[in-house]
């Protein structure tokens, strides 16, 4: 697809605020009248995040028909989600949006905060890989994507599986391969279902990806809605076509719907626990994780606040030489990537010797004013313990300002005759 972009892009329309405001009007009506409401979302989601479209008159193939090359593109892994993918995220915490079918590998979407049993990206996602043998997805904070030197169809990472050791693979569907399976059968499903489909900058010239929003719009008594600033050959079947960058028309759209746009904050799920061996605990793990368990990587090091010793790799494990008393608080320094300028943080684990010691921290990053805020769950799990987007049971225990650090202690029980014994 990449070669047969134009030099000369097509034109990109903008309609008048009236007409967008209009418009976005009618848009509303639709989604209130509507029972199950799909987004089909492009590159044009991104493009006010920094990230080029691809047939835009910057489009990373315009330009490659040009002979140029982008040299203000950002990051992705520093990209912050846009208007449009945080209005998407409230719109599915209301449960308003059922389901989320993407094209794009940027991995913002997930990122922003749309549940993982809620979207299918097509075209898969820059920070994801998954096992070539046992199937387990790793989400990362960097790019999980093969370097392609034998082949575009190489998809081998270098990296291995934590639980069978097999070839981790990336998750990208070059041009000439097939999409993923379950994605696809997923997507198919939701647009069978839907009532209304609402496109966001997409072209909708890519397939079988651009088959999702052609099932709503042939389907008797759904409803197709577009919104990209180009043409797409789906114009004519569309209900309400719109001409706007999306994230003018979807501010109009949540502020007729009286929903906020939340603003982006960067969460993430740690995992503590401690394992025993007989009567006494022996180890201490942490790990990031998703909402469904799924492997997240997100952490540099972790270091014990009184030892000099860094774990600097996955897992991050501890060892303890001797027992700990119950009541005993071991304080943890976390490093993060820090993509988005995310300072270290120190959190609290208690060991309370009610056997294995499991606590999801629940971490969320303001990367306007630098400060972290974390919250707890004790006896976590692994799986889902979010509803609509609200953690529960939570127990708060810090915030922590950029360059305003926390005493690192670690706090022996009445009990304990000193610090533990940490193995070297």
């Amino acid at each position: 697809m990449a070669n047969t972009a134009p030099k000369v892009a097509e034109e990109e329309r903008h309609e008048s605020p009236e007409a967008v405001n209009r418009k976005a009007e009618a848009l509303v009506k639709q989604i209130k009248k509507c029972k199950h409401l799909i987004a089909f979302t492009g590159a044009g989601v991104s493009t006010s995040a920094g990230i080029p479209d691809f047939r835009g008159p910057e489009g990373a193939w315009t330009l490659r028909a040009q002979g140029r090359q982008h040299t203000k593109a950002v990051n992705t892994l520093q990209a912050i989600p846009t208007p449009t993918h945080m209005a998407l995220v409230e719109l599915q915490n209301q449960g308003i949006l059922k389901y989320l079918v993407s094209q794009n590998c940027d991995g913002l979407h997930r990122r922003s905060g749309i549940r993982p049993d809620r979207i299918s990206e097509l075209h898969g996602n820059n920070n994801r890989e998954y096992c070539k043998d046992c199937g387990k997805e790793y989400i990362r904070d960097f790019r999980a994507v093969a370097s392609y030197d034998k082949s575009v169809h190489d998809h081998r990472t270098g990296r291995k599986c934590a639980r069978c050791g097999g070839t981790l693979l990336d998750s990208i569907v070059n041009f000439g391969e097939s999409l993923p399976a379950q994605a696809l059968e997923l997507a198919r499903k939701h647009a069978e279902e839907a009532d209304l489909c609402l496109v966001l900058g997409s072209s909708l010239t890519v397939s079988p990806a651009n088959e999702i929003p052609g099932t709503v719009a042939y389907r008797q008594g759904a409803k197709l809605a577009i919104c990209n600033l180009q043409s797409t050959p789906m114009d004519h079947l569309s209900d309400l076509r719109i001409y706007s960058k999306s994230d003018n028309l979807m501010i109009q759209v949540m502020n007729k719907l009286n929903l906020p746009i939340p603003p982006f904050i960067l969460r993430r799920r740690l995992l503590v626990e401690m394992e025993m061996r007989g009567d006494e605990p022996h180890q201490l793990t942490v790990k990031g994780v998703d909402v469904d368990g799924t492997p997240v990587t997100f952490l540099r090091s972790v270091k014990l606040a009184y030892n000099r010793r860094v774990v600097r790799s996955e897992p991050f494990v501890i060892n303890f030489r001797g027992g700990l008393a119950p009541g005993t608080e071991l304080e943890l320094e976390l490093e993060f990537m820090g993509n988005h300028g995310e300072p270290n943080l120190n959190i609290t684990y208690e060991y309370r010797g009610e056997g294995d010691g499991q606590i999801l921290y629940l971490l969320e990053y303001n990367p306007v004013n630098g400060e972290w805020k974390a919250n707890k769950q004790d006896n976590a799990t692994t799986g889902d313990e979010v509803s609509n987007g609200v953690e529960k049971d939570e127990e708060s225990l810090l915030v922590l300002t950029e360059g305003e650090w926390i005493p690192a202690i670690v706090k022996p029980s009445p009990a304990a005759n000193g610090f533990p014994d940490i193995a070297a």
